[in-house]
């Protein structure tokens, strides 16, 4: 006897959604797979950006970007973006429980709840997704980086990451943003241009590497000290 109509299109969505969600898995993975060996030419973050300063009509905005390979970039750089972001990132495998434990703690006692977005985290977020924030975006943050940590190695990560980073109004990556603020390539930044770059990746948009601020100095120099007692550029994976 046949299946109802009803029951014969249940099965079929069915097929169809799972085939759709292997599809979307399988190409997922080959576009990460794909992204270890090619440098991607921008991020999602980039192209969201563009085109919200597209609809908005802001003339301001030029989207500055240029891919500089690890083997081009000061030693200096990259320490610096682990003092001051992730300095566990060596050691932990996409998620640093400990300082989101951290953060919970001093948001259980009165502190501003802050973020423990790992190096690993950012890149998936930027390269991938869109902005906002949703338990959704978060899930689909924690999927690519545990790909990420699965088919890239750390270093591949960093470098992904020192190129689109956000470091100015439409600057992005370090290719991009050394020859914006201090008219030089990326291999010939000192430690403390590089703690600079660093110091104003909280918030580009509030904080400036060429008009630092006191905070920004100050958060600088934190920067250089923290690169120092990690060991310097020996302390990341090669």
């Amino acid at each position: 006897m046949p299946a109802p109509p009803r029951r014969r299109w249940s099965r079929r969505l069915a097929r169809w959604l799972l085939f759709a969600a292997l599809a979307w898995f399988a190409g997922s993975v080959l576009l990460v797979l794909l992204l270890r060996f090619v440098p991607p030419p921008l991020s999602a973050v980039m192209a969201a950006d563009w085109l919200e300063a597209k609809a908005s009509g802001d003339r301001t905005f030029v989207l500055r970007h240029r891919w500089t390979p690890w083997e081009r970039v000061s030693p200096a750089l990259p320490i610096a973006l682990v003092a001051a972001e992730d300095q566990r990132f060596p050691l932990h495998h996409g998620f640093d429980f400990e300082a989101i434990q951290r953060a919970l703690e001093e948001a259980d006692d009165g502190e501003r709840l802050r973020g423990a977005s790992t190096i690993s985290q950012q890149v998936a977020k930027n390269l991938f997704l869109w902005n906002g924030r949703s338990f959704v975006r978060k899930g689909f943050e924690a999927y690519f980086t545990v790909l990420l940590e699965t088919l890239w190695p750390k270093r591949r990560i960093l470098e992904v990451y020192l190129n689109i980073a956000e470091f100015g109004h439409g600057i992005y990556g370090v290719g991009a943003a050394s020859e914006r603020f201090f008219h030089a390539t990326p291999d010939r930044l000192d430690a403390r241009q590089s703690a600079l770059l660093a110091a104003v990746l909280p918030n580009p948009a509030r904080f400036h590497v060429d008009k630092p601020s006191p905070y920004v100095l100050r958060r600088a120099a934190w920067i250089q000290r923290q690169a120092n007692q990690l060991g310097g550029a020996a302390y990341l994976p090669r």
